[in-house]
């Protein structure tokens, strides 16, 4: 018993050293301006390192199991506050204006690029080219790979001075996609556990009745503090301590709920914090308001760090199975293939819809495609597939996702910085394209009655379907109105009008500055 504890106190102390090596390098990288190593990069190498050296020390089992990249863990102690985070400094003018586009990207895109990478590998199993899967397993490779995490791309289009569009983009595709991409994946695993109900109508039902019914737990959550906290008067009284308590334990309520009924913690305490921001925020005391910002932004700070230094550290200590290297090689091809399809038929149908003014450019899409890296999403399901496949099915799937990982967060996170200069969509190279499409997708119905004049007379179908739906959007009730004049005063002891609101439009470089600030609150 001796001998464990102080094993213990040895992995904990190595943990907490790497978290501090980790903290200290990633900010003498910022300082620098070195892009070409990220803090989620070095984070990752510092793991790997240190499991290396463990490797080779032969360190006793007692202390190396304190290592293991637990799936339970992750997902219930280390990914909620991140997500939760994510939902919760999300910027609401760029993130709502580009709502409909992050919406597709994150939803039919995913579910596109799951669909198309699963069969890739399925087919290319059965030419024999790459270790042969059944369907089902294929499609569960196809969900979990899907999952991006584009930490280390954000950090820098923040540094360089992205586009506040494109940064909305890619920071709401990733939000979206984790959840999205979960839900695939336990939607197709439990369609393998059930061979009888292996049909496709099924398996879009029981993935509507997952997402919907997750994304429906964390509104009610979300609301019901709000409501909560408007009537309590827990900052009048001067309980600062009970309602920063009450306040940190609501989200972890409504991921645990939305689990308990066997649907997507995730996508529920997303909302959650979307929600809680939006209305619940604005009735606490200044002081809790205060300390709830910061402290969420702490926890996800160093869950973020500790989960790619955990990631490092097993995969460094893991012995995978590298006897399907064209397995490797071919998954990384076709997740490429299926990226762009998502992002560029995406883009197509949206740019449909779209003035020639507010069109996603080939810059912008090239954008979002390079940023689609994998990170500790794509690492934890894969984790969990060696559970859920037999015979080293999932042995190959998980050693397959890691290299994924390791290639795309140490290489192309390291040359994002390059790419972005290269296409033009960085610091004074896109003021001309700064505000190419921010209010498009937030349905006010204002510049939308105008677009269309210039195609009326165009009798094809594809400008008679644009038509259609620009007399929609024109003739739908404006949410930020419905917003401003019912919600707001319902929920918060506001007026309705936000300092977003009350900003003037053309005093746009400050605005700007701060909502890149709050969105990367989280990275």
């Amino acid at each position: 018993m001796e001998d464990e504890q102080q094993a213990a106190g040895v992995g904990i102390l190595l943990q907490i050293s790497m978290l501090v090596l980790a903290f200290v390098l990633g900010h003498l990288l910022r300082r620098r301006r070195l892009y070409y190593l990220p803090e989620a990069s070095a984070s990752l190498l510092i793991g790997l390192m240190v499991g290396g050296l463990a490797n080779i020390s032969k360190t006793q089992k007692s202390t190396r199991r304190w290592f293991n990249f637990r799936e339970e863990l992750f997902f219930l102690f280390l990914l909620p506050p991140i997500i939760f985070q994510s939902g919760f400094s999300l910027a609401p003018k760029p993130f709502f204006s580009n709502f409909g586009a992050i919406v597709t990207f994150a939803i039919m895109g995913t579910f596109i690029a799951s669909i198309i990478t699963g069969l890739l590998v399925y087919l290319a199993g059965l030419i024999y080219l790459v270790y042969k899967l059944p369907l089902v397993e294929c499609m569960m490779f196809g969900a979990l790979v899907s999952a991006t995490d584009p930490v280390t791309v954000l950090a820098i289009f923040q540094e360089l001075g992205t586009d506040v569009n494109l940064y909305a983009l890619v920071f709401g595709e990733s939000v979206l996609n984790d959840a999205m991409a979960i839900s695939l994946y336990r939607t197709m695993s439990s369609l393998r556990a059930n061979a009888s109900a292996q049909n496709f109508f099924v398996v879009i039902l029981r993935f509507l009745e997952t997402f919907f019914g997750s994304t429906s737990t964390g509104l009610v959550v979300g609301f019901t503090s709000a409501f909560l906290f408007k009537y309590a008067g827990l900052g009048i009284e001067n309980l600062h301590n009970l309602e920063s308590c009450l306040f940190v334990l609501f989200p972890y309520f409504s991921y645990m709920l939305a689990e308990g009924f066997g649907l997507s913690g995730i996508v529920s305490i997303l909302f959650t914090g979307i929600v809680m921001k939006r209305y619940t925020f604005s009735n606490l005391s200044e002081d809790s308001q205060q300390f709830t910002t910061a402290f969420f932004h702490l926890l996800s700070s160093l869950a973020e760090t500790f989960v790619f230094i955990y990631m490092g550290f097993d995969i460094a200590m893991e012995r995978q199975s590298w006897s399907h290297i064209g397995f490797i090689f071919f998954s990384i091809i076709f997740i490429l293939v299926a990226r762009a399809a998502n992002v560029f038929s995406c883009a197509y149908l949206l740019n449909l819809v779209r003035p020639p003014h507010q069109k996603i450019s080939k810059q912008y899409q090239l954008a979002l495609w390079y940023s689609g890296l994998r990170g500790a999403m794509a690492f934890a399901l894969a984790l969990q597939s060696v559970h859920d496949l037999p015979e080293g099915h999932g042995q190959t799937i998980l050693t397959a996702t890691i290299s994924i990982v390791v290639l795309s967060v140490l290489l192309i996170g390291g040359s994002t910085s390059t790419m972005l200069e290269a296409l033009h969509v960085v610091g004074d190279s896109n003021n001309d394209q700064n505000h190419q499409f921010e209010e498009q997708d937030n349905f006010d119905g204002n510049n939308v009655g105008n677009i269309g004049q210039h195609g009326e007379e165009s009798s094809t179908a594809a400008s008679r379907f644009k038509l259609k739906l620009r007399e929609i959007q024109r003739n739908t009730p404006s949410f930020t109105a419905l917003d401003r004049n019912y919600i707001t005063p319902f929920f918060t002891s506001q007026n309705g009008d936000s300092d977003d609101e009350d900003q003037d439009p053309t005093d746009e470089a400050p605005y700007i500055s701060r909502e890149l600030q709050d969105m990367q609150n989280h990275v």
